[in-house]
């Protein structure tokens, strides 16, 4: 009897990995005949799990979804996976799923063998997480669901939303993505109304006023790279000064050395591109260039004050190191900084 538990058991967690096994696999695996195999089925299924099979030469047997949620087997990686996330939910920026967090956590960490009790307890013991302050945004769990729901079905969401400027204001969009950054929730939509992209922070969103909405024919997303566009929609958005440089480097070293936040790229040829960046004044965005480390040339007619904050910072650098006879290194109608 304890034989044929333990092999239900290890039948069990073989099922419920995302692929469809056949008989003969699972006898090998199990080390029995393809015929324990179906009586072992034949028990998960009095037992409620919904383990479907279908015929032919590439059939084969999978757990599918039931009526209502069976026993989960785990593996040591999974469990503590589960442990750290059920942590880090209690806390986080979706209201509503502490209290239910933290119960999964306590039913887990019950069970966990010592071995496994003993990581998690580190990981909780020694990782500290930044407070997210009482005026820290949070969001519903319902409001998640209904967004993610509609972008499923490609069906069209109005909603109230409070702008930046703390305006009341009404959006019929088209969802497709929701983008997590940090302890906010942003909705990548097409406005109907402005005929283009428009991101939202969806702790701003109000009352859903039509759930199920018209239907609508997907669009190609404006990039690939969701998550990257959304954080340079939302970077963009607190940029006092922004400004154009020529980087003399290949667009592609320039990108693996930005963060997505800090601006767009564009190649020119294989040796150099143009930087489209922006920050809350002329200095502070001379300095995150100066990051590059590698030459660039910025248009001095078009950005006059980038120009005097570089010019700035270079005397600045040749007084610190004790450089003298600085001199102007402009050049007619551009100014260029080397590394």
């Amino acid at each position: 009897m304890l034989e044929t538990s333990a092999r239900l058991l290890r039948l069990l967690s073989l099922l419920q990995t995302p692929r469809e096994w056949t008989g003969g696999e699972l006898a090998d695996r199990l080390g029995v005949t393809a015929r324990t195999v179906r009586n072992d089925v034949a028990r998960l299924r009095r037992l409620g799990y919904p383990v479907h099979a279908t015929r032919g030469a590439v059939g084969g047997y999978r757990l599918g979804a039931g009526s209502s949620l069976p026993p989960l087997l785990l593996d040591d990686e999974e469990a503590v996976a589960v442990a750290v996330g059920m942590r880090t939910a209690a806390g986080g920026s979706v209201t509503g799923i502490e209290e239910s967090a933290l119960r999964v956590l306590s039913k887990l960490e019950q069970v966990l063998p010592p071995r496994l009790r003993r990581r998690v307890s580190a990981l909780s013991t020694y990782t500290v997480a930044v407070p997210a302050g009482r005026d820290a945004p949070r969001v519903a769990p319902e409001l998640l669901t209904t967004i993610v729901a509609a972008a499923r079905d490609h069906e069209r969401l109005r909603f109230d939303y409070v702008t930046r400027a703390a305006e009341a204001a009404l959006r019929d969009v088209e969802p497709y993505r929701l983008v997590n950054s940090g302890r906010r929730w942003y909705l990548l939509a097409w406005d109907t109304a402005r005929e283009d992209w428009r991101t939202f922070r969806v702790d701003r969103v109000g009352e859903v006023r039509t759930p199920t909405g018209p239907r609508f024919t997907p669009r190609p997303l404006p990039d690939e790279d969701v998550a990257a566009y959304v954080a340079r929609g939302v970077s963009s958005v607190f940029w006092r000064y922004q400004a154009r440089v020529t980087v003399h480097a290949s667009a592609e070293f320039v990108a693996e050395r930005l963060p997505a936040t800090f601006g767009t790229v564009e190649p020119i040829d294989a040796d150099s591109c143009v930087l489209t960046s922006g920050a809350d004044s002329p200095e502070n965005l001379a300095v995150w260039i100066g990051t590059l480390a590698v030459d660039f040339t910025v248009d001095q007619a078009a950005f006059p004050e980038l120009t005097a904050a570089l010019d700035a910072l270079a005397e600045r650098y040749r007084r610190a190191s004790g450089a003298r006879g600085a001199s102007d290194s402009r050049a007619s109608g551009s100014h260029r900084a080397g590394s």
